[in-house]
C-alpha cells in the first residue's frame, strides 16, 4: 500500500481556497496518493496547530496563506535566503524531522508572468497596495529589474516602510508619477471585495498590461475595471497555480504540469 502524504493550507478565511483542488490534481499526474485539506486556523492557534500537524508522521508540509504569512515563521526551523529577509513564508517542508520554511509566491508570479510573454525588465510599474500580498512578491519583482516602480496604497505609512526596505536595491517612488505605466499589479484586497478605488484612468494605454494578486472564479473588481481600459488584464490564478507547483517541487522534487490545471479550473 503506497504512503499518504498529508498536506494543506491554513489561513482565514480559507473556505475559497483552490489550493486543495490543485494539489489533488497534482498528485493524480505524478502518482502521488496525498491527502490535502484546507484549515481555518486562528492567529491564537497557529503555532499550536503547526506542531499538532506535524506531529502526525505522514505529514509532509503546510501553505501558508493570510493573515499567517509572517507569524508563521516562528513555527519552523530554518529559513531560506529569500524567506529570510522578507521574513514571511508560504510554504513549509518537513526533511528529517526538521521544518523548512520557504516563499514561492514572487517566483510563482515571475513564471506567470514569462508563460504570458510578460517581461517586467525596463517597465514602468505602479503597485497598488503595499501589505502582505506585495511585499511577498515584491523582492523578485525588483529582482526582474523594471525601470521604475511606484507604490499606491491608502495609508502612505505602509508604502514608505516599503520603500525604505527596498531602497538599497531600487528607486521606489510612494507618488503617482505623470508618465503612462507599462504595468499595473493590484495587491489591495480591494480589489476583490469590490470596494477598489481605481486610479487616473490617464496614467494608462490599450497596451497597459493589469495584474491582480487575487483571484476569484467570478472575476474580480479590478480585473472588470481594467478590461474598460486594456485588452491586456489577468487575475491572480495563474500565479496561485504556478507558486503551487513551486510549493509541490519544494515537497516531492518534482515539478507537475500547470497547463492541465488552468484549463480544469477555468471550467470550473
Amino acid at each position: 500500500m503506497s504512503k499518504i502524504y498529508k498536506l494543506g493550507v491554513i489561513g482565514a478565511p480559507i473556505d475559497h481556497s483552490l489550493s486543495p483542488f490543485i494539489h489533488s490534481r497534482f498528485g493524480r499526474q505524478e502518482n502521488i496518493s496525498l491527502d490535502y485539506r484546507a484549515y481555518k486556523v486562528s492567529n491564537i492557534e497557529l503555532k499550536s496547530f503547526i506542531d499538532e500537524f506535524f506531529s502526525s508522521k505522514s505529514a509532509k508540509g503546510l501553505n501558508i496563506t493570510l493573515p499567517h504569512k509572517k507569524n508563521a515563521v516562528a513555527a519552523v526551523d530554518k529559513l531560506s535566503e529569500e524567506a529570510s529577509f522578507l521574513e514571511a513564508i508560504n510554504t513549509i517542508n518537513r526533511k528529517a524531522n526538521i521544518l523548512y520554511g520557504h516563499s514561492t509566491d514572487g517566483d510563482g508570479l515571475i513564471k506567470d508572468l514569462n508563460e504570458k510573454n510578460i517581461n517586467i525588465k525596463d517597465k514602468r510599474i505602479l503597485i497598488i497596495g503595499a501589505g502582505a500580498a506585495i511585499e511577498s512578491v515584491l523582492y523578485k519583482i525588483i529582482n526582474a529589474k523594471p525601470a521604475t516602480i511606484s507604490i499606491l496604497n491608502r495609508t502612505i505609512e505602509k508604502a514608505e516602510i516599503l520603500q525604505a526596505k527596498y531602497m538599497p536595491m531600487i528607486n521606489i517612488s510612494t507618488r503617482i508619477e505623470s508618465s503612462i505605466y507599462d504595468l499595473v499589479i493590484n495587491g489591495s484586497s480591494a480589489g476583490l471585495t469590490g470596494e477598489f478605488s481605481p486610479p487616473d484612468k490617464n496614467l494608462f494605454n490599450n497596451d497597459t498590461i493589469f495584474y491582480d494578486l487575487n483571484y476569484s472564479l467570478n472575476g474580480t473588481s479590478f480585473c472588470n475595471w481594467a478590461e474598460n481600459i486594456s485588452e491586456n488584464s489577468y487575475d491572480g490564478t495563474g500565479m496561485l497555480i504556478a507558486q503551487a507547483a513551486l510549493s509541490f517541487y519544494e515537497w516531492f522534487g518534482v515539478m507537475p504540469d500547470t497547463k492541465k490545471i488552468a484549463n480544469e479550473i477555468s471550467d470550473l
